[in-house]
């Protein structure tokens, strides 16, 4: 029974795994973007860029993403490939650093777009600091009609006389 279950988590698991390593690399490309280009202006290096978009996905393995249907294989695949094609651009661009920004912001659209894509399939990575959703529905009690007249103050008829 304890083999079946931790088969039965695997590909959450794995959805997982990839979707935190996909958050990763969106975060950092959000808040390194601009100093990025300044460091390969200046010191024209590629390596900040290069490390910014690190994944841990090198190491997952065929072994790893079979738990996943086809459908999700595909999502993961497209978002790695249009991430593949930002390394390459920056491991072998000779373009000057104002081209290289013009460049990436083209790619960026295309990798969030997948990353869009690969959030719907997969669901959001769940993290420590993740809030606890609970469904919940509101049910209004009735009231029962002997509380309900005990509650009202009663109210005496005056005469017309009065």
């Amino acid at each position: 029974m304890a083999r079946r279950k931790k088969l039965d988590e695997t590909p959450a698991r794995v959805r997982n795994l990839i979707a935190l390593d996909a958050a990763l690399i969106m975060r950092r490309l959000e808040a390194r973007r601009d100093e990025m280009f300044t460091l390969f202006s200046r010191l024209r290096s590629r390596e900040p860029m290069l490390t910014t978009i690190t994944t841990r996905f090198n190491s997952a393995t065929f072994h790893d993403l079979v738990h996943l249907p086809e459908r999700e294989q595909a999502v993961v695949h497209g978002f790695h490939e249009r991430l593949d094609e930002m390394r390459w651009y920056f491991t072998y661009t000779e373009d000057m650093p104002s081209t290289v920004q013009q460049t990436f912001s083209a790619l960026y659209r295309r990798l969030e777009e997948a990353y869009r894509v690969l959030l719907v399939a997969l669901g959001p990575p769940m993290t420590p600091d993740a809030a606890v959703v609970v469904e919940a529905q509101a049910v209004r009690q009735e009231e029962r009609p002997a509380e309900v007249a005990l509650a009202r103050p009663s109210r005496k008829r005056q005469s017309p006389a009065a």
